[in-house]
């Protein structure tokens, strides 16, 4: 089964990132490769991905698209990266996230399998 890890980063999390020092914050990002290390058999694709200020979101609906430089919500949560993995079932995904050593929340969205239309 394929799954998209979706990993959200908090305020607190993102401040507490920010307070720490160079070497405790590669100690940090240390955590999170050895996790990808670990379970690089089943971890297909994923990136993290750059500050919600670069995002650029583009809002559908009546008229003409308007694009606008920033992400479309201002959230005390953000994306901050993802992983796709391919594991037997969602007890096997929950297994990996439950040892994830970086931000505090992840998202596990199941893969559409079907061919879009």
């Amino acid at each position: 089964m394929k799954y998209v890890l979706l990993f959200v980063d908090d305020e607190k999390f993102s401040r507490e990132l920010q307070a720490m020092g160079p070497a405790e914050r590669a100690r940090a990002y240390e955590r999170a490769n050895q996790w990808f290390a670990t379970h690089a058999d089943r971890i297909t694709g994923g990136q993290k991905l750059r500050d919600p200020q670069t995002a650029t979101t583009v809002r559908l609906g009546d008229g003409e698209p308007v694009v606008v430089d920033g992400p479309f919500v201002e959230g005390k949560e953000v994306v901050s990266g993802y992983a796709e993995i391919d594991v037997a079932d969602l007890d096997e995904a929950l297994r990996m996230v439950r040892t994830w050593p970086g931000c505090p929340i992840v998202e596990i969205r199941p893969v559409e399998t079907e061919p879009l239309r």
